[in-house]
């Protein structure tokens, strides 16, 4: 695994929002913890081979992202104030179509009643159903198709009125 490849993995797990990521490999151990303050990387590299030099790589930390309040994001945010939100109610993988080959279950501007399905989440082998817990039109959809979420993250925006 070389510097390029641990950089990537630093800003993937720093944009998924997970608090600890280990990956274990035959030569090398890799934990990141991040954290609201500061992330931090440990690398642990096995033993050298016999003959071959091996240079530590140079350990560069991950750097948050620092969240800057401008007019336009703090005019967001108020719009998006009157819109609830529908949650993950657990950690998995989020999908927005119960198959491959089959539409998906909501698009900006669907009418949801409360139970109608509105994504699927995969956890563990299985998917979970996940229901609207309002009525009202989805205003956004907050996550990309096929990737990780928290329990918790905000997945849609729903205009209840």
């Amino acid at each position: 695994m070389d510097i390029k490849e641990i950089q990537n993995l630093i800003k993937f797990v720093a944009k998924s929002g997970a608090s600890e990521v280990k990956l274990e490999m035959e030569d090398i151990k890799l934990t990141i913890k991040t954290g609201s303050e500061k992330t931090e990387t440990t690398i642990v590299q096995a033993a050298p081979i016999q003959g071959v030099p091996q240079v530590p790589a140079p350990i560069m930390p991950a750097q948050p992202v620092a969240e800057t309040t401008s007019t336009p994001a703090s005019k967001e945010a108020s719009e998006n104030s009157k819109y609830v939100t529908i949650k993950s109610p657990i950690i998995g993988t989020f999908y927005r179509k119960p198959a491959p080959d089959k539409p998906n279950f909501v698009e900006v501007g669907t009418e949801v009643g409360l139970g109608d399905t509105v994504c699927v989440i995969e956890a563990m082998k299985l998917f979970n159903e996940i229901e609207s817990e309002i009525s009202g039109k989805i205003v956004k959809v907050l996550v990309d198709d096929s990737t990780p979420v928290e329990f918790d993250q905000p997945l849609f925006l729903v205009d209840p009125s």
